[in-house]
């Protein structure tokens, strides 16, 4: 078979194992979307299954696409039988086949997150909930989060008032959900699962129907994840989980890294494949990338290794403040984009957000095109959301989010007090706002008619026409059209997106055999949150580390290696959660093919406040011999415990820097401040000077301050007293 002839041998001992259920190993950059795709095409084409009788779950709709592209092109005949997509995604086409088992209307709607927020702020207003107390993101985390662990209201351990009442809140967002015909994307999972797990003659229609289970980015998967992959492959079938524990980067989404170790335990799993040999990097990015993570717990171990050269090795910067940190990185991005890369083959990342100001002002200042990847999607932009509510209210008059969002939009005069009202009695009734309003006159009646109007007009015509319509006499179209002055470009750009949102429903009736109003909106729902395809112009990437995974460059900047930020000073409090920061960084390092710069800086702004911070303990964890100084070193630095913070830190002189580290270590001597000598700071307390270096506007002193450990000050921005 031509599609084995180019994998290396574990790649083909992976595609070709006998129907077994397996868990392979796959490091970064070791071709796992192939080995997944070719053992599909392996056991359709060697006849031990049909496409029928494959179950495949990605984490992402475009890798489902991509995959099913793959597989077209390795295969002569037709796949449509296969069952390809995300958890949602399966779960919707589940339920969707089977909703009258499921307790669900035929066309219920898919609540995204903030439709979801809006329902639980609904919600929490007609109890009467004190929305201080209990913040709404706090209720639908809590939601959210137990769904995902497979627990119901009724399920949940509460031992005290608040976690009762949150308790209460939730049983009754899920009897509002009920009652409107709506779920949101964790009840989707959920609800399958209970159905699977209720229904014996269902379930095994889909144990007999799906002898093989593949699984991409199995490390990502949450609890309730695992427990419905169990349920689909009972006692026989083979479950072939592909992912790598050394990036497991999603905790904070749930995700348990310990479902591999639950995997191979349950499923008797023999042997696990590893798949080592990278095609992304060169060696010394990779031997950086494998001494860092062997500083792991618990891990399933594996050590990646190229066939390519070491190439160069990994260059370190320090700056003394972020500012300069920014300006060196675009300086050096501009320079590679002189010698010929790309701006779109280099990327910039950050542990945090708050990062990429200071860098996206760099930019700017220096005539630099880029783009935040991860920003706001398409699907999520409010005026499409404007208009997905207009064509979810006239597919199901039930769902009261939906009219809630547009009963007044764009404006016709139906008050706050008058909505509110209409709530009261929906209240009051059981019923939905749809049924109230239907009873209500004046303005209210108006928008009524509106509804009954389109979706009547609209019954019979094809899906982007139905989309035409709806924007045109929604008013959404005028209203925009109208806007003047300072919003006039910005309403320009909402009517683009909206004219785009006609040619996303033509694109979809040309690719789904089901080109139902319902099928789009659920398309529509489960694409949200989900990367849309950005403009042709070259540009430089800017992104957080957790955005960057799965994606790969010729350069990469690792800005804000500082303790405090990477690691998180929010992981020294989690179980764990500094081995997830280390995961964190062994992602960002293995994006780079080629180049990367590792940086730093001595003094950040965040929050409006300058931070003093030692430099990363990850940057420690790294052989001295893969690093490439740019900025003289001092070796001082390394006198601190590789978790970052020092006791009893070690009294050390001055280190002579190498040139220009002469002057400014006599500078430092000559200066009025001496080792050991006792000092005040404003924010940090009482502390010990036990080390400097610099001179005049560079001086800087090493503090161990008796509350705050120890930290070094730029003695220009830092008011430091004498004691």
């Amino acid at each position: 078979m031509d599609f084995l002839s180019g994998l290396n041998p574990e790649q083909r001992a992976a595609v070709t194992l006998p129907e077994q259920s397996a868990l392979i190993l796959a490091g970064a950059g070791s071709g796992k979307t192939r080995v997944l795709t070719t053992r599909i095409a392996w056991l359709i084409s060697t006849g031990q299954v049909s496409p029928h009788g494959i179950l495949a779950v990605t984490f992402t709709n475009k890798a489902a696409k991509e995959m099913l592209l793959r597989l077209s092109t390795m295969l002569p005949i037709n796949i449509r039988g296969l069952w390809m997509g995300t958890f949602h995604g399966l779960c919707n086409r589940m339920l969707r086949a089977h909703h009258r088992e499921a307790m669900l209307p035929q066309t219920f709607q898919i609540l995204d997150s903030a439709d979801q927020l809006a329902s639980i702020k609904r919600l929490m207003k007609v109890l009467n909930v004190d929305d201080e107390k209990y913040p709404p993101r706090e209720v639908q985390s809590f939601i959210s989060g137990n769904k995902e662990q497979g627990l119901r209201a009724h399920e949940v351990e509460a031992f005290d008032p608040y976690t009762r009442r949150r308790v209460e809140i939730f049983a009754a967002y899920d009897e509002q959900c009920q009652r409107e015909g709506v779920v949101d994307f964790s009840e989707l999972l959920l609800r399958c699962y209970e159905l699977l797990a209720r229904n014996q003659p269902l379930r095994e229609h889909y144990q007999a129907r799906f002898r093989h289970i593949l699984v991409d980015e199995f490390q990502d998967t949450n609890r309730l994840q695992y427990q419905w992959l169990k349920l689909l492959a009972g006692q026989h079938n083979a479950l072939f989980a592909v992912g790598d524990d050394d990036q497991s980067i999603y905790a904070f989404r749930g995700a348990n890294v310990g479902n591999m170790q639950e995997l191979t335990r349950d499923f008797h799993v023999q042997n696990v494949i590893k798949l080592e040999q990278n095609y992304r990097s060169h060696g010394n990015i990779l031997d950086a990338a494998n001494a860092l993570i062997k500083n792991n717990r618990s891990r399933l171990g594996k050590n990646l290794w190229t066939s390519e050269n070491k190439g160069e090795p990994l260059r370190v910067y320090e700056a003394p403040t972020d500012a300069e940190e920014a300006r060196f990185i675009v300086d050096e991005a501009r320079q590679l984009n002189r010698e010929g890369i790309h701006l779109a083959e280099i990327a910039i990342l950050y542990r945090s957000n708050a990062q990429s100001r200071v860098i996206e002002h760099a930019l700017v200042s220096a005539g630099v095109a880029y783009r935040v990847y991860g920003g706001l999607r398409f699907f999520e932009r409010q005026e499409i959301k404007h208009a997905l509510a207009y064509l979810r209210l006239i597919q199901n008059p039930e769902d009261d989010n939906a009219l809630l969002r547009i009963i007044n939009f764009p404006t016709r005069g139906i008050g706050t007090r008058t909505i509110e009202q209409l709530q009261e009695t929906a209240r009051a009734q059981n019923v939905s706002l749809w049924q109230v309003a239907k009873q209500t006159g004046g303005k209210v009646a108006t928008f009524v008619t509106l509804i009954e109007m389109m979706a009547a007009a609209t019954r019979e015509l094809p899906l982007p026409e139905v989309i035409d319509h709806i924007l045109l006499h929604s008013g959404l179209f005028a209203h925009y059209q109208n806007e003047t002055g300072a919003k006039q470009r910005e309403a320009q750009e909402r009517l683009e997106n909206l004219n785009e949102l006609i040619n996303a429903a033509t694109l979809f009736v040309h690719e789904n055999e089901d080109d139902s109003l319902t099928s789009f909106l659920t398309h529509a729902a489960l694409e949200s949150g989900e990367s849309q395809a950005e403009a042709n112009a070259d540009a430089l990437h800017l992104m957080t580390v957790h955005s960057s995974k799965g994606l790969e460059f010729h350069t990469v900047f690792m800005g804000g290696l500082e303790e405090g930020l990477f690691p998180h000073h929010n992981s020294r409090m989690a179980d764990a959660g500094v081995d997830e920061e280390r995961r964190l960084m062994y992602v960002a390092i293995t994006r780079a093919r080629r180049r990367l710069y590792l940086t730093f800086a001595q003094s950040r702004m965040l929050h409006g406040q300058v931070n003093y911070n030692l430099m990363s303990s990850f940057l420690r964890e790294l052989p001295e011999e893969l690093l490439h100084w740019i900025t003289p070193r001092i070796t001082a630095r390394n006198n601190f415990s590789s978790s970052g913070y020092s006791s009893s830190p070690t009294l050390t002189s001055p280190i002579n820097m190498k040139g220009l580290g002469g002057e400014k270590n006599i500078a430092a001597q000559n200066s009025p401040w001496h080792i050991s000598q006792a000092v005040h700071h404003a924010k940090f307390g009482e502390g010990i000077i036990i080390n400097i270096e610099g001179g005049n506007s560079d001086l800087r002193v090493q503090v161990n301050f008796r509350t705050t450990g120890t930290k070094w000050l730029a003695l220009e921005y830092a008011k430091l007293t004498p004691l």
